[in-house]
């Protein structure tokens, strides 16, 4: 009898063991997915969960504080509707490296860790600012950039790898070498927020 009594301990210590050994080993795996998750796939999550409406607030490494409804992720940027910029319905390129802090209401939290949902790569997925900005450059769009430095607006005239040229020129006006204020080279690493309207 005493024997049995033994064995069943045994075998009750044994199962605790697996089973702690086995919690161990999913919340190390848990561990190493968090680790691996990017700002641009908790974004994703975030952007396609609960309270989507309602946007996601950036704060802009030049202290600017964005309530943003992002429609496109790229390799390093996105693109979204602005939904504190005033009239009409607003459009802006957020580079990521721009992103000081993302603000999370707290439904939004568990949401943006969630693995991302198996789907086929898209092309869109892997273009880069550069060649958004190179996009725009060809079709003459009047711009607003924001910088460390304040607001500038114009339109670009050329994107090199990692700056671009404005032909500065106020609102309203067209890209005439008559209307153009001057031009300005810029750091693609100084832009904060590149604004469409």
């Amino acid at each position: 009898m005493r024997w049995d009594n033994l064995f069943d301990d045994l075998e009750g210590q044994l199962e605790n063991e697996l089973n702690a050994e086995d919690l161990d080993l999913r919340a190390e795996e848990e561990r190493l997915r968090l680790g691996r998750l990017s700002l641009r796939q908790r974004l994703t999550a975030v952007s396609n969960g609960p309270g989507r409406s309602r946007g996601t607030r950036l704060l802009l490494v030049g202290g600017q504080t964005l309530t943003v409804r992002p429609t496109t992720f790229g390799r390093d940027w996105l693109a979204a509707d602005l939904l504190d910029a005033g009239a009409g319905e607003p459009q802006g390129l957020v580079p990521f490296t721009a992103i000081a802090a993302v603000v999370l209401r707290p439904e939004q939290v568990t949401p943006s860790l969630e693995p991302e949902p198996e789907a086929t790569a898209r092309l869109v997925d892997r273009i880069g600012l550069p060649f958004v900005l190179r996009d725009l450059c060809r079709r003459r769009k009047f711009l607003e950039i924001q910088t460390a430095l304040g607001v500038i607006t114009g339109t670009i005239d050329r994107v090199g790898r990692e700056h671009l040229d404005l032909a500065v020129h106020a609102r309203g006006t067209a890209r005439r070498a008559a209307d153009v204020d001057h031009y300005r080279i810029i750091p693609l690493a100084q832009i904060h927020l590149v604004r469409l309207d």
